[in-house]
């Protein structure tokens, strides 16, 4: 499954656990449950990833990713009101540090709809 078929499964299991909890569940109830949907449909699922940051061959910090999918595709959930750029920016660093390519920011929290956005480690002005 390439990286483009791997995002669009992950889209349509987010979609799958939203239809079972509506807003107002803690992260961790739609974190648990779409780990279930990933591994379901045969994805190579990792969860609370450290990826070390480094600073001149010093450690200097290390960010955990809430899932990496496949090597291919970090994921960040939140279940937030509405998403802020910070947790956007959250995202990009840790595609930054992980040298993955790959990001979905996908927000369980918002009463009106699922949000999801992706982003990449490399800058793109159009998204």
């Amino acid at each position: 499954m390439n990286t483009e078929e791997v995002i669009k499964l992950i889209i349509n299991k987010a979609y799958e656990v939203r239809s079972h909890f509506v807003a107002g569940y803690l992260e961790s109830v739609y974190k648990k449950a779409l780990l279930i949907e990933l591994r379901e449909a045969g994805l190579i699922v990792e969860e609370e990833v450290e990826m070390p940051v480094m600073y001149k061959g010093h450690v200097i910090g290390v960010f955990r990713a809430d899932i990496v999918v496949d090597k291919c595709v970090i994921i960040e959930l939140k279940a937030v009101a509405q998403l802020l750029p910070a947790h956007a920016i959250q995202l990009v660093n840790y595609l930054s540090v992980s040298g993955i390519d790959n990001g979905l920011l996908i927000n369980f929290g918002s009463t009106e709809r699922l949000e999801i956005k992706r982003k990449y480690r490399v800058y793109n002005p159009h998204n």
